[in-house]
């Protein structure tokens, strides 16, 4: 199935271009492992750079994902089409954090109704991972952001339905890359891990209703503190992130 890359210009490109000709005949499905990076590389005859940049020009496209210690998977079709209609959007923050309550509600209560010990468990282990991503100086506000996305896509793992989840993903992916987190606003971090911990409760209980209002209220203090740091930055001359 896969061939040597050996015409002239961009090796990552090439690797790209029979990796979508692999996604159009079929070859490769919505699922299916890719080869480990090093693998790859022996297959197609390029660096592991190369296969890098390859897989990260994909997962942009949201045609890969990238799952760390799993590997490398083909992207459901429709997941990877509403990940590049949406970042094509002009959307504004008040339709990412609507489009998130519609998710996450549901996905909170979905999830407190099959979620394992081991599973509240691997929530706690983010927000751990989280507090500790805190105590870095200075603070990555990219790899915050990140964390805190992980926390909330592995509450809709959990819900166990497929198209929440790609939805989900491609949402925080939009989130993350147009967005500073809220978290380095001053107080939001103790708010935040409070809120974090009431969803995590409430799941650990198998409590759905609770599980829901948590989740919903997290979301829209997420929200209030998002436009009260864009009005901040509009009024400060910084531009419209936030």
């Amino acid at each position: 199935m896969w061939k040597p890359v050996n015409e002239s210009g961009s090796v990552a490109q090439r690797i790209v271009a029979q990796i979508e000709q692999l996604l159009e005949s079929k070859s490769l499905k919505a699922g299916d492992r890719l080869p480990t990076e090093r693998d790859l590389a022996a297959l197609v005859g390029a660096s592991r750079p190369s296969v890098r940049e390859a897989v990260r020009i994909l997962q942009a496209q949201g045609r890969l994902e990238v799952k760390h210690g799993l590997g490398v998977f083909v992207v459901e079709p429709s997941a990877a089409e509403l990940g590049a209609a949406l970042r094509g959007a002009d959307l504004d923050i008040d339709e990412l954090f609507s489009m998130r309550e519609v998710l996450e509600v549901p996905a909170a209560r979905w999830a407190a109704e099959r979620i394992t010990a081991d599973q509240v468990d691997e929530l706690r282990a983010v927000l751990d991972e989280l507090d500790a991503a805190f105590d870095t100086d200075p603070a990555d506000f990219r790899q915050l952001a990140k964390l805190d996305a992980a926390f909330h896509l592995r509450i809709a793992d959990i819900a166990d339905n497929r198209f929440l989840r790609q939805t989900s993903h491609v949402l925080h992916d939009i989130l993350i890359s147009g967005m500073k987190t809220t978290l380095l606003i001053p107080g939001r971090r103790e708010k935040s891990r409070g809120q974090h911990e009431r969803i995590v409760d409430a799941l650990a209980a198998n409590d759905a209703a609770a599980a829901a209002r948590a989740a919903r209220t997290h979301i829209r203090s997420a929200h209030r503190a998002a436009l009260d740091r864009l009005a901040a930055e509009a009024a400060d001359g910084n531009g419209a992130a936030v």
